[in-house]
């Protein structure tokens, strides 16, 4: 077939479903911590608006888990038939954090739904509440145990590699290799995140739109109190995890910084761009800052990528994902800053509309951050889907049949993202908060 490209289309496909499936599994890891946290202070304050938040928020909540169900269901399927060379090698070895994901996931939707099937049900409210601690700690468990996968794949280790078969295989040593501490915690801090800047920019579009009702207000308060915690230890994550790549992928650091000369005192470069010969213009460049992300000492030598096999770094462009990444992160953590501290000494400029727009556009931006990451993270990634033991042209499918997969699939994305957009919105639009508030008041539920 003249122009048809397996192993192209077979990156594409899988790239798609991330794409979608990183939206979904974002907020299915941090909302549930969100919820749990309203409900905590809602009991702890006596105050009804927060338990509403954690109501209306796991309404929301489950239409999300319905179709990362979906979305998830598709990235094992795509393992299989996209890559079952890498499958084949390797599958054995990551078939038990596999297994400990799906298992996460049952106890998640298990007492999730005796969560939801409770409402009401409790007269101590504090009882309820223990029931969404497993379902918090389910999600987050799920997201530990499938990003252990990916940091395999950064890091194999557990086995040994005799005549093109896997012997000696420890799945324990296999999962808990060099890149899960950091990857798993930063997979965690930026879901949590990203779910509360997500959160903050719908409380944010109310107020900005003029509706001050207090519930809002409440809801903007408790969600960017959480987004710049979690901003900060994200940004922690990441100076740990500049630290790991310097260390075990030396490649992905310099490419994302442009750092070809091996050199002591290197400097972190942003923006810019890439001309011939690999020259480096219109960037900003911060003295010896990539020695000290990267070993945390200014004269500390860096790897450069022309001490790399030039078949085996990464594409160039993975640059500008690290620079959407850090500046959209550093961005966010300034106006969660800004806005808690405006809290604090009652600035009344951080509750006019202007200073709301950007609480709203908060959320977008914490997804596309996230997007960014992990594009960062796998395409960094290439040559290799198993570094150091199969390229990804290896580990591809021969089938004449990819390109006919990524129309169907490209289809279901649509109809799902379409379809769970418009629920979520003709949900909340038919059920206003003032109307359910005003219910619940003509019922005598004024407090927990």
């Amino acid at each position: 077939m003249n122009g048809y490209d397996p192993v192209l289309l077979s990156r594409i496909l899988t790239e798609l479903t991330l794409t979608v499936h990183i939206i979904y599994a974002t907020i299915g890891v941090g909302v549930p911590l969100m919820i749990a946290i309203a409900q905590w202070v809602g009991i702890r304050k006596n105050d009804m608006h927060y338990i509403l938040l954690a109501r209306r928020w796991t309404r929301g909540f489950v239409i999300t888990v319905a179709v990362g169900v979906v979305t998830g269901t598709a990235i094992g399927l795509q393992l299989s038939l996209l890559w079952p060379n890498f499958m084949q090698l390797a599958g054995q070895v990551i078939s038990l954090p596999l297994f400990m994901e799906t298992f996460a996931f049952f106890f998640e939707a298990i007492f999730l739904g005796i969560y939801l099937y409770t409402w009401d049900r409790f007269k101590n409210q504090k009882k309820h509440l223990l029931l969404l601690i497993p379902v918090a700690i389910g999600s987050s468990a799920s997201a530990m145990f499938i990003t252990m996968v990916n940091a395999f794949m950064n890091t194999p280790q557990g086995f040994e590699l005799k005549n093109g078969e896997l012997v000696n295989i420890d799945p324990i040593v296999a999962m808990f290799n060099p890149a899960m501490p950091t990857k798993v915690a930063h997979v965690l801090a930026t879901s949590y995140m990203t779910s509360a800047f997500v959160l903050a920019s719908i409380a944010a579009w109310h107020l900005w739109k003029g509706n001050r009702h207090i519930y809002h207000r409440k809801a903007l308060h408790l969600t960017m109190k959480t987004a710049f915690i979690f901003s900060v230890a994200s940004a922690l994550v990441g100076d740990l995890s500049g630290k790991f790549l310097a260390e075990y992928q030396p490649e992905k650091l310099a490419a994302a910084e442009w750092h070809f000369e091996t050199s002591s005192h290197a400097p972190l470069i942003l923006f810019g761009t890439l001309e011939e010969d690999n020259e480096v213009k219109y960037a900003l460049e911060i003295p010896y800052a990539l020695s000290i992300l990267a070993h945390n000492h200014p004269a500390a030598v860096v790897t450069g990528l022309n001490d790399i096999p030039e078949d085996e770094r990464p594409p160039l462009y993975i640059h500008y994902l690290f620079d959407v990444m850090v500046t959209i992160g550093v961005f966010l953590m300034v106006v969660a800053a800004v806005y808690w501290l405006g809290s604090i000494f009652r600035w009344k400029w951080t509750a006019k509309n202007w200073f709301f727009g950007l609480l709203v556009a908060g959320g977008p931006l914490a997804m596309i951050a996230i997007e960014a990451g992990w594009y960062l993270a796998e395409v960094g990634r290439q040559p290799w889907i198993l570094r150091g033991y199969m390229k990804t042209a290896e580990g591809a499918t021969t089938s004449a049949h990819v390109d006919t997969m990524l129309v169907l699939f490209c289809l279901l994305y649509i109809v799902l993202v379409i379809a769970s957009a418009t629920v979520l919105i003709r949900m909340f639009r038919r059920n206003p908060v003032e109307r359910e508030l005003e219910e619940r008041a003509n019922r005598g539920e004024v407090a927990p």
